[in-house]
């Protein structure tokens, strides 16, 4: 099997191990880099997965590099094809993901300026929280054309309610599609019109009490796994979501995703990075995809638009 190219994971927590396991498994790169300021930990972790490949079957060699502030330990990156950012702090039970965006704007910043310095032809996916905000923030400092830094949120909401119908309705997920846009958080914007099961409109088979419980359950679903663990928060799925756009990115495929990227004028919206559906490639987000909306779901969308707008540009200078 042909294996080629360099993914960099920054951050070896649960979220950032995790993610660099997944990839390693696809067995499609050539070597996957996992990093963080924990002087060994990556290199622990890398050990620990390198000695997996016999028992998983994988030749994909994982390196572990320790980095610090001043940008040591990123030479290990360099030339890489795609960078994860999943650097920073994740929450903890009563936080919102806004709580996060002070400190964790300073660690994105450092990170983004090192990945532009070491792997400038990188496509960047971002999955630090507050998404929406440090997706734009990384954006500027890497200077990166905006649609090569594009941001981990819509797939894992999507996902998130996809399971939240099979299971209220006893189906397996294979036969349901869902849809979510919008911002990861607050604003997240269900699109009924694009919720099928087993081929027929999700009206048909939940009454809309129940869809609208379904939808704020996905709206809170990082919180409710937050409040569960005590301590920590959602790693399998989120990991999952951000490795398939990943791996989207390296076969070059146009798999059209939902994902947070950069939207100029698709929807009769200006200038904002926004959860729309893009078709994804080797340079990133190709392309938005844009589809029927229901008036209702277009003013949720803009509305959704107008609020991470102000936000993006309180994290312009930290």
């Amino acid at each position: 099997m042909a294996r080629s190219g360099k993914v960099t994971v920054v951050g070896a927590g649960f979220y950032g191990s995790t993610t660099a396991q997944r990839l390693a498994e696809y067995d499609i790169f050539e070597t996957v880099v996992l990093t963080d300021i924990i002087e060994g930990k990556p290199e622990g972790l890398a050990l620990d997965m390198n000695q997996s490949r016999p028992i998983e079957g994988f030749e994909t060699k994982v390196v572990g590099a320790t980095t610090g502030t001043d940008g040591s330990g990123y030479e290990q990156t360099a030339d890489s094809d795609i960078v994860v950012i999943t650097a920073g702090l994740p929450r903890k039970p009563g936080m919102s993901r806004m709580d996060l965006i002070e400190t964790n704007a300073k660690i994105v910043r450092q990170v983004a300026e090192n990945v532009a310095k070491f792997s400038p032809l990188a496509v960047v996916i971002v999955v630090s929280n507050p998404l929406d905000e440090m997706t734009a923030l990384a954006a500027n400092a890497t200077g990166f054309p905006k649609r090569r830094v594009i941001g981990q949120a819509g797939m894992l909401d999507t996902a998130r309610f996809t399971h939240f119908v099979a299971e209220a309705l006893g189906v397996p997920v294979a036969s349901v599609n869902t849809l979510t846009l919008g911002s990861h958080g607050d604003t997240m914007v269900p699109v009924p019109s694009a919720c099928t099961v087993d081929g027929k409109p999700l009206s048909e088979a939940l009454d809309q009490a129940t869809i609208d419980a379904l939808v704020d359950r996905t709206r809170n679903g990082g919180a409710e796994v937050v409040a569960l663990l005590k301590t920590g928060s959602a790693y399998y799925a989120p990991s999952a979501a951000a490795a398939r756009m990943a791996k989207a990115v390296a076969e070059d495929s146009g798999a059209v995703m939902p994902v947070c990227t950069w939207v100029d004028g698709e929807y009769g919206i200006d200038g904002v990075y926004l959860g729309v559906e893009a078709e994804i490639g080797a340079g990133g987000a190709r392309t938005v995809v844009e589809r029927k909306l229901t008036d209702t779901e277009l003013a949720g969308l803009k509305e959704a638009a107008e609020a991470v707008r102000a936000k993006q540009a309180d994290v312009a200078n930290l």
